[in-house]
């Protein structure tokens, strides 16, 4: 009998669920329950209606990448089987993402889960670095048989070899950094210098979506970054929701916003100037209209912001952090390594997870590695087409290959060797 596979990545900020062998997965929703401001009620997100999360408080079962709260996990997880897929997990086999390095304890809270909650008959623990890196061999003609998988998600960073699908878990390097914390930074900035949005985890978390990038020249964009009206190429304003005329924040000038995108990486900030082609009448009518912005309105500028935030990936320090950034980290896996395999991974650098998707960040990284490679080695980074999707589209090919059945552990073998053993399997 042809089972189900249900492939699940199980991220901190966002599931991704669906069918193996199946292209795109049928739902991705917040890994969490809300509570509106105007109800007493948790609330389970929906991909299909629209949800109010103006002040919403919320409740993750996932913290720092591990699972911290299975009672919750199994709330979330019943109304993803039975709701959005409509799966049986009695007759279906479960392909499951977890982080690198998970303990003990919360192998054996999730192993309990899956058999002993939702009764699946069958069950796969795969790592997101093998995935992701399964994904790009189908894709493309992909000569070599490892890679360097930078996956940089909700909850941390990872840099891991990956060799013959196998994650090389000696080299791998983590940085507790990732997108929930720079939601976080800025919100603080944002706080401090105009609105108070402490509440607006959502919120905030579309404005970094929309108007984040990454800087290739810090010193020179926070010259930018001071000047005055039409001068500034990175002064853009986010409209707050005011729940009656619009229930969600938007930019109020995309294509203000996109202006960023004409700096080159070496230019200088008198080439900058004569880009930003400035008119001194529209400079003052920009500044009058600057005065008129109106804080009950409720909108507020970005400039610096913009690449201050994303920019705690490469210098984490500067968040008080004591660990490298992502070009050290990166570095420090490869050079873990045997060094046959060092320059070859250094060829294919895979970026995948959502805080991957700041514009620029490849070129970034590039720039910022190169110094600290050997000369003789190329460096060659490749960003997933769909950084959110590549992890699990991975695990969907996975479980739709011929060799996928022999790999998994049934309930019957759980329930006669235990956690512990089963485990083994996965390593």
């Amino acid at each position: 009998m042809h089972q189900n596979v249900v492939v699940l990545d199980n991220g901190g900020g966002l599931i991704k669920a669906g069918l193996g062998g199946e292209r795109d997965p049928s739902a991705i929703i917040p890994n969490c329950v809300y509570r509106p401001l105007s109800s007493k009620k948790w609330v389970h997100p929906s991909p299909t209606e629209p949800m109010d999360l103006t002040s919403a408080a919320v409740r993750r079962p996932i913290d720092r990448g591990y699972l911290i709260n299975p009672d919750l996990q199994r709330e979330i997880w019943a109304n993803l089987f039975s709701s959005l897929l409509r799966v049986n997990p009695a007759q279906s086999s479960l392909l499951l993402t977890e982080p690198l390095f998970t303990l003990p304890s919360i192998q054996r809270a999730t192993d309990e889960l899956v058999f002993e909650d939702f009764n699946f008959s069958s069950f796969y623990v795969a790592h997101s670095p093998s995935l992701a890196h399964l994904y790009e061999a189908s894709q493309r003609t992909f000569k070599a048989q490892c890679s360097l998988v930078v996956d940089c998600g909700f909850s941390f960073t990872h840099a891991v070899p990956v060799f013959q699908n196998f994650p090389i878990n000696y080299a791998a390097k983590r940085i507790d950094l990732g997108g929930k914390a720079l939601t976080n930074y800025l919100k603080e900035l944002v706080s401090y210098r105009s609105v108070n949005v402490m509440d607006e985890t959502f919120l905030i978390d579309d404005v970094k979506e929309k108007l984040c990038f990454v800087s290739l020249d810090v010193a020179r964009d926070l010259q930018i970054a001071k000047k005055q009206g039409k001068d500034n190429a990175f002064r853009c304003t986010y409209v707050l929701p005011d729940g009656v005329t619009h229930t969600k924040g938007f930019v109020k000038n995309p294509e203000e916003a996109q202006r960023y995108l004409a700096l080159g990486d070496g230019d200088t900030l008198e080439e900058v100037q004569q880009k930003m082609d400035v008119d001194q009448m529209e400079v003052t009518n920009k500044l009058e209209d600057r005065k008129k912005i109106d804080l009950t309105k409720n909108e507020f500028d970005l400039t610096n912001e913009r690449f201050l935030v994303p920019e705690m990936i490469f210098h984490p320090a500067d968040l008080g952090m004591n660990q490298a950034g992502l070009a050290e980290c990166i570095v420090r896996a490869v050079s873990s390594c045997h060094p046959h395999l060092q320059p070859v991974l250094y060829e294919n650098i895979i970026l995948t997870g959502g805080s991957t998707l700041f514009p620029r960040l490849s070129d970034r990284l590039e720039k910022e590695l190169r110094p600290l490679v050997p000369g003789d080695y190329q460096v060659n980074i490749t960003p997933q087409q769909d950084p959110i999707l590549g992890v699990w589209r991975g695990g969907s090919l996975l479980a739709s290959s011929p060799d996928f059945e022999a790999m998994r552990v049934t309930k019957a073998e759980y329930e006669e060797l235990g956690s512990a053993r089963c485990r083994r399997r996965f390593c």
